[in-house]
């Protein structure tokens, strides 16, 4: 067994995005072969309403798949295909963008003002680019969790984990998409396949994610240091890139660690990226753009 190495430490930066909404952004628009075939994590906790209430009006999408976890309030949801309704605390939406479908997504606090959530980007294969667009809406209740004996809380949004299977299936990149809890000043040691670009976003708490595969241990002779790869911390907000290897150790911090562990097989093909579309060559972003400007931009039969 192999500890993933500590690629990058990333700390979200602000963004506004919509029609106005102040979020952190981890990753995204910019090279993202290292997270392939993810290509953009938003962070959108705020407990300010001025500051997301203007929500994310009618915007198209072409070529992904978008997936939104909330954790405080609701997103109230429409789109091109008659498709209406609200995810709450603890559900999931996986919309399958495909060929291409127009949505909006409007973000309501709890009762105390509070709006917290993610929005996950998830590229689709040459192949899948103009499939069929759907959604799976998941409910909190239906989304399997796991404790473990020494209190490592896991809900599996997607994939398999802990012999738990997420409901969110038939997606094109395989992921694995965990909510986990570390309790505090435990050390968890959690499986990732080889073959997985990996990430951690951390979101609660803090801790350490361990950067070698032996005993990190103070060297003895000062030639050693350079044999020795101390933990790397990450706390609220941070993203945690991982390198090759086939499993993640963290050590909670004082008050433990809450984080996002999601992984996926790469696609390895091109990108061709503006705004909300993701195609694989510039020729086919433009179509898309002249499509939208034309009126013909939506293709399944359902869309109106």
């Amino acid at each position: 067994m192999s500890i993933r190495p500590v690629k990058r430490l990333i700390q979200s930066k602000p963004t506004l995005e919509g029609a106005g909404v102040h979020l952190r952004r981890a990753f995204g628009f910019g090279n993202t072969k290292e997270f392939d075939p993810f290509l953009l994590l938003d962070d959108f906790r705020n407990d300010v309403p001025e500051d997301y209430l203007a929500g994310f009006p009618w915007h198209p999408h072409r070529g992904i798949e978008t997936i939104t976890y909330v954790l405080a309030g609701t997103v109230e949801h429409g789109d091109s295909m008659g498709n209406q309704g609200a995810i709450a605390a603890g559900d999931v939406q996986w919309m399958t963008a495909g060929s291409g479908i127009i949505h909006q997504e409007m973000p309501k606090g709890d009762q105390s003002g509070r709006m917290h959530g993610f929005q996950l980007w998830a590229n689709l294969p040459s192949s899948l680019k103009m499939t069929t667009p759907r959604y799976q809406e998941v409910k909190a209740l239906d989304i399997p969790e796991v404790k473990d004996d020494d209190g490592t809380h896991v809900r599996v949004v997607c994939g398999n984990f802990w012999g738990k299977t997420g409901p969110v299936d038939g997606i094109a990149a395989d992921p694995i998409y965990l909510d986990l809890s570390v309790s505090p000043g435990k050390r968890k040691t959690l499986p990732v396949e080889t073959t997985r670009h990996a990430f951690a976003y951390v979101f609660g708490g803090g801790g350490k994610f361990c950067n070698a595969s032996g005993p990190l241990s103070v060297p003895t002779e000062a030639i050693k240091w350079a044999d020795t790869t101390p933990p790397v911390e990450a706390d609220n907000r941070s993203l945690v890139l991982f390198d090759r290897g086939d499993e993640v150790t963290v050590q909670a911090g004082e008050d433990g660690i809450r984080f996002l562990l999601v992984s996926g097989k790469p696609l390895e093909e091109p990108v061709a990226w503006y705004g909300p579309i993701v195609m694989n060559t510039q020729a086919q972003l433009q179509q898309a753009f002249a499509e939208l400007q034309e009126g013909t931009f939506l293709k399944d039969k359902g869309s109106k």
